[in-house]
């Protein structure tokens, strides 16, 4: 492989590993952000999930002003609710859409982006050393080949010719 397009391949990997870091981070950030705003005007509600999954669950709650809500995205960090479970669920009094399970906050958020992000370097950076691997190897084969050639054109040219140079 020619080692200028190695080179920008190899930049490439590190950017996409860099975007993912990036992104990573600015996830962590958005649930400190949004648990933020809950402590602000936080209400705490009893709540019945209505349907539950590992990403996603919905709840229904009344709040005080006597308003049937359900966050239109479901609730910040859904893990281990069952359907039909109830619940007190913590929201912004300002934006109902905005609620989590009491008692749960953006630090159950570090572990999983974290994991992604670890996962994801060791996939870049797999790729990157297996690329330069490969590459080294490909670069020793072609040199062997030329020596070798080179090698049997002088066993082949007459006695007292010189070898022919390159």
């Amino acid at each position: 492989m020619n080692p200028t397009l190695l080179r920008r391949v190899q930049k490439g990997l590190l950017l996409v590993g860099l975007v993912g870091t990036v992104m990573g981070a600015v996830l962590v950030i958005a649930c400190f952000r949004n648990d933020s705003q809950i402590e602000a005007h936080k209400v705490t509600v009893m709540a019945d999930v209505i349907s539950a999954g590992s990403l996603r669950a919905d709840v229904s709650f009344q709040t005080p002003d006597g308003q049937l809500h359900s966050p239109r995205l479901g609730l910040l960090y859904p893990t281990e609710l069952t359907q039909g479970q109830r619940i007190s669920v913590e929201y912004d009094a300002t934006n109902p859409d905005l609620a989590r399970p009491a008692g749960r906050d953006a630090s159950l958020s570090i572990v999983p982006a974290l994991s992604v992000v670890a996962l994801l370097w060791l996939i870049v950076g797999g790729l990157v050393v297996g690329l330069a691997e490969t590459n080294r190897r490909l670069t020793t084969r072609a040199q062997d080949r030329a020596g070798h050639e080179e090698s049997r054109a002088s066993a082949d040219a007459p006695q007292g010719a010189a070898a022919p140079t390159q």
